[in-house]
């Protein structure tokens, strides 16, 4: 077994070791190289650039604010944005076929349908272009120290390779090997969550070289229990993601068993995606596990710092999971700058500031797991009007639209403000109400009913008779 070492002591410029080469820590290498460390990303798989089938999770990605500001620090926005596809808004496809768009927030506003490979791609790219940056595929992490910073790493042809870092950034996903070691240590908080429903992809071709539905929304067809989303692709296609329960996807084993689901409920699905691919794609690959992590604190001594998934995986159904681990890059950054990258000042500083946010978003997506499912257009739409028509005249500020996907309002600043506005808006409703039924009360007591009008038919009847026999 042959073993290199590599010391930062030979040099006065720091060695920062990245490990996980996904989204997240290929953009954190950037900002890291921009500062002028010496980098090297570490990544248990082959390139991706060079691999014929990417592994890995394909769920497509909703690129909002908070990524496209990260991607803006290191000179990447325009790109990415250019090849992705604008979504204006969510649009709702009833039981019956009927579609209802809903925007996401005021005109010109929209989110962005990206490629997931594609965009960890052109990070591992732009990564490359650093004179002081280095990339390291097929490294899978062993061990390492949080004391030395000695990490040691083992490849697929049976070799080791060690590395003295003088700090290591945990982007290694939700199953991190570097937040194993935080396990270890005292007073580290950790829970994982499993939500009982799983996600499978299907795929919709073009119709005639064209989308095969309108490609500037991101199409919902909620289904109480279960609910399947849409996002454009540039090929023309749709991605298709199904979530369910797992006891469902369980219970169909057949093809006509799809279709016959699919009739149900999806009818509008199966001429776009077609009856032979759904039986064929539905058997491709079981449904899909997602959880959710939260930890606490996200780094250890000066040594060692959690982002991304690592720190804080959530449930895919606020859009916010890249955007939330571009966001720890930059903020990240930003403390950095404010304590002159010390980093055992950095460290802490960073979870102090992070871990409300990501707890937040984690909760929030957990949140919209629950109500997107349930999701009812009449319902919906009255809650946005309520939200949009008071952002015009008092400052409301609608949780989705206005702060968590078009600003960088910090995540649990966002829920704080919700929930005040909910209170609020509840309230109003409650007095007007109230006020009602005291005005009408009112009227009632100043301006009592006529006897008359209060008299039974019999009664009515009688009167008239007896007046007739009246002189």
């Amino acid at each position: 077994v042959s073993i290199m070492e590599e010391s930062s002591s030979t040099s006065t410029q720091k060695v920062v070791a990245v490990v996980g080469g996904g989204l997240v820590g290929a953009l954190n290498a950037c900002f890291l190289a921009k500062r002028g460390f010496s980098v090297e990303v570490f990544e248990a798989r082959e390139d991706i650039r060079k691999a014929q089938i990417v592994k890995g999770r394909s769920i497509n990605l909703a690129l909002s604010h908070r990524g496209r500001q990260a991607l803006k620090h290191v000179g990447m926005e325009e790109k990415i944005v250019s090849q992705g596809i604008p979504m204006h808004a969510r649009m709702i496809h009833s039981l019956g076929g009927k579609q209802s768009p809903i925007p996401y927030g005021k005109k010109g506003q929209y989110i962005l349908s990206v490629d997931r490979a594609n965009l960890n791609k052109e990070l591992l790219s732009e990564a490359e272009k650093y004179s002081n940056m280095k990339l390291n595929f097929d490294h899978k992490l062993k061990d390492w120290s949080a004391e030395t910073g000695l990490m040691t790493f083992d490849r697929s042809d049976g070799s080791k390779q060690q590395i003295r870092a003088d700090l290591i950034v945990g982007c290694d996903g939700a199953f991190s090997a570097i937040r194993k070691q935080f396990l270890r240590c005292g007073r580290f908080d950790y829970s994982q969550t499993y939500i009982p429903h799983g996600y499978m992809e299907l795929t919709m071709p073009p119709v005639n070289g064209e989308f095969a539905m309108k490609p500037n929304y991101l199409h919902i067809w909620p289904r109480n229990t279960f609910m399947m989303i849409a996002l454009p692709n540039l090929d023309k296609t749709f991605t298709c993601t199904l979530f369910m329960p797992f006891e469902e996807f369980e219970k169909i084993t057949t093809g006509d068993e799809v279709i016959e689901f699919f009739q149900k409920q999806f009818p509008d699905s199966i001429p776009l995606i077609g009856v032979d691919a759904l039986k064929r794609d539905y058997f491709r690959l079981p449904g899909q596990a997602m959880v959710s992590v939260k930890c606490c604190p996200y780094h250890i001594g000066d040594k060692c710092v959690l982002m991304g998934d690592a720190a804080h995986a959530v449930v895919p159904f606020y859009g916010q999971g890249m955007n939330a681990g571009f966001e720890d890059c930059i903020v990240f950054d930003e403390i950095m700058d404010q304590f002159s990258e010390d980093f055992s000042v950095v460290l802490p500083e960073y979870s102090r500031v992070r871990v409300p946010d990501d707890h937040a978003i984690a909760d929030l997506a957990m949140y919209n797991y629950i109500e997107v499912r349930f999701i009812q257009i009449s319902t919906l739409t009255m809650r946005i009007l309520i939200n949009f028509s008071t952002t015009q005249t008092v400052p409301f500020v609608s949780l989705y639209c206005f702060q968590v996907t078009f600003t960088r309002t910090r995540y649990h600043e966002a829920v704080k403000r919700w929930h005040w506005q909910n209170k609020v808006i509840n309230c109003g409703l409650l007095f007007s109400v109230t006020g009602g039924v005291l005005g009408a009360s009112y009227v009632l007591i100043k301006n009592p009913p006529s006897v008359n009008k209060l008299i039974t038919p019999a009664e009515e009847m009688w009167n008239r008779l007896t007046a007739v026999r009246t002189p």
